[in-house]
C-alpha cells in the first residue's frame, strides 16, 4: 500500500510539474508550499487511512491525526519543493510506518529518475527491487557530502554557514540540491558518502533514516547520540567518515549548538 500510494503521488507530481503553481509561504520567504503539496499529501492519506484507519498520521502539510493502532505513518508528500516550485526536477515523495517509536518501513519514490527505495527493518534496503549497500569511502578527504540550511537562515546565526565552508575545504565537495529525502536515499546506495543537517522534521528523515541504517550505514544527531525522530537534527553517513564528521561539527559547535 505503501509503495502504490508513493508512486501515485510521484506520478502526479510529475504530470503536474510544469503547470502553474499556486505558492504561498508557511513562515518565511524561503519556506514554500505549493498546492501540489496538499494535493499529494491527500492522495497518500486518503489511501492509506482507508486500508488501516486505526493508525495515526503525521503529514508535513495536514499535521498529526490520532489513532489508536500504537502505529504511525509519517510522509511527506512532496520533498524539495522550492525545486518543485522552479520546475527543478530533484524532490521526491516519503512515506514511514512508525511502531512503538521505531520506523519499520521507509519508502522514498523519485518520480523524475523513476527509483523506488525500499526498506523493511531487518529485511535490507532496495532500489527497484536492487539490493543497497552504502559506499566503501574510507576517508573524509575522499568524501562528497550533501547538507542543507534551515530556513530561518537570514534570522539565526546558527544557520550551517559555518559547517559548509567548513566540511567544502576537509571533504571532496559537499552538495546542496535541496531534498533530504533523496540525500538519504542517494547515501543508502553510495551516491553520497556522508549527509549532516541542523534541523529537519520527523517526515523529511523517518524513511530515509531506515534506508540507510538498513543499507549499512549510520544515523546519529550532530553529537553522536541517538536520531530524535521528533526533532531531528542529523549525522548520516556510509559509518566508516562518522567519526570524522562529527568530530569536525564538535570542533565548531561545541557540546551544544551556538
Amino acid at each position: 500500500m505503501a509503495v502504490d500510494a508513493a508512486r501515485a503521488a510521484g506520478h502526479l507530481l510529475k504530470r503536474e510539474l510544469l503547470g502553474p503553481r499556486r505558492i504561498a509561504y508557511k513562515d518565511s520567504p524561503t519556506n514554500l508550499v505549493t498546492e501540489m503539496d496538499a494535493r499529494a499529501e491527500e492522495l497518500i492519506v486518503g489511501r492509506l487511512t482507508a486500508a488501516f484507519p486505526h493508525d495515526a498520521v503525521l503529514g508535513e502539510e495536514r499535521g498529526a491525526t490520532a489513532g489508536r493502532s500504537g502505529r504511525r505513518w509519517i510522509i511527506d508528500p512532496l520533498d524539495g519543493t522550492t525545486n518543485y516550485a522552479h520546475g527543478l526536477r530533484t524532490f521526491g515523495v516519503s512515506i514511514a510506518l512508525e511502531t512503538d517509536k521505531r520506523v519499520e518501513l521507509g519508502v522514498v519514490f523519485d518520480p523524475n529518475l523513476d527509483e523506488l527505495f525500499v526498506a523493511e527493518r531487518g529485511r535490507g534496503a532496495t532500489v527497484n527491487d536492487q539490493p543497497l549497500a552504502v559506499s566503501t569511502t574510507g576517508t573524509l578527504d575522499e568524501s562528497l557530502l550533501a547538507t542543507g540550511f534551515p530556513y530561518n537562515i537570514r534570522q539565526t546565526t546558527d544557520n550551517n554557514l559555518t559547517e559548509y565552508a567548513a566540511f567544502s575545504v576537509r571533504a571532496r565537495a559537499v552538495r546542496r540540491m535541496g531534498s533530504a529525502v533523496l540525500y538519504l536515499s542517494w547515501l543508502a546506495c553510495g551516491r553520497l558518502d556522508g549527509y549532516w543537517e541542523l534541523r529537519l522534521g520527523p517526515w523529511d528523515v523517518a524513511a530515509g533514516s531506515l534506508l540507510v541504517e538498513e543499507a549499512g550505514g549510520r544515523i546519529t544527531n550532530l553529537h553522536g547520540g541517538p536520531l530524535d525522530l521528533d526533532a531531528p537534527s542529523l549525522v548520516a553517513s556510509n559509518g566508516r567518515i562518522h567519526d570524522a564528521v562529527l568530530a569536525v561539527l564538535a570542533e565548531l559547535r561545541g557540546n551544544g549548538a551556538r
